[in-house]
């Protein structure tokens, strides 16, 4: 797809090795994931604009750089809060919202149950945050509802991404381009990306 882009740093190959390992313990496992996102953060941000400024060193004037965008995070909830950490050390002064989900058990679909979003979206780069990019289906709901509150500059934001999900993001929000530290082979019959890691946020919040 021509809307996904898959780090292939030597640094997150070794840090999904980690946190594929069911042995991997809580504390590593969301050592290694804020690694990660931290680098993601960095390459999925890299067509940011930034505007010309003066700067005083300690030598001389010189010319230097700032972010001319507003960067808004909105991880959902709950295995996103987890990249937000990182996210903030690379946008320290980025704006913070959220979006939670759950599956409805008859149509299978995911349901708005929380939202809040800070103000002005539509000028602003939005991180949609989530570890798992597995059926797609959280990620339609999340990107629909935020264009609805006016976002325009999207980027999706994932750990893992399987085909299922970036086929089914990509026919609905072809604008939307997915950040990913692996793309996995695909989906078992519970769901599951293979051969992932297993439940990004019972992992990261210590309830297997």
């Amino acid at each position: 797809m021509e809307t996904l882009h898959v780090s292939n740093h030597p640094l997150i190959q070794r840090d999904i090795t980690l946190l594929r390992d069911r042995n991997c313990q809580t504390t590593r496992f969301r050592e290694a994931l804020e690694r990660i996102s931290l680098q993601l953060a960095y390459e999925g941000s890299s067509d940011l604009s930034i505007a010309k400024i003066r700067v005083q060193t300690p030598l001389e004037e010189t010319v230097g750089s700032t972010l001319n965008d507003m960067v808004t995070l909105v991880p959902i909830l709950r295995a996103g809060l987890g990249m937000v950490p990182p996210f903030l050390k690379a946008f320290p002064d980025a704006r913070v919202g959220h979006i939670g989900l759950y599956r409805n058990e008859e149509t299978l679909e995911p349901v708005e149950y929380y939202s809040k979003y800070p103000h002005a979206l539509a000028e602003s780069a939005v991180f949609l945050l989530d570890p798992m990019l597995a059926t797609g289906g959280s990620a339609v709901t999340a990107l629909t509802v935020l264009k609805k509150q006016g976002a325009r500059n999207i980027r999706l934001v994932c750990i893992v991404a399987a085909p299922e999900g970036v086929k089914r993001v990509g026919e609905l929000h072809r604008d939307v381009p997915i950040y990913a530290a692996v793309y996995d082979r695909g989906l078992n019959e519970r769901g599951y990306i293979v051969p992932g890691l297993g439940d990004a946020g019972d992992r990261l919040f210590g309830t297997e």
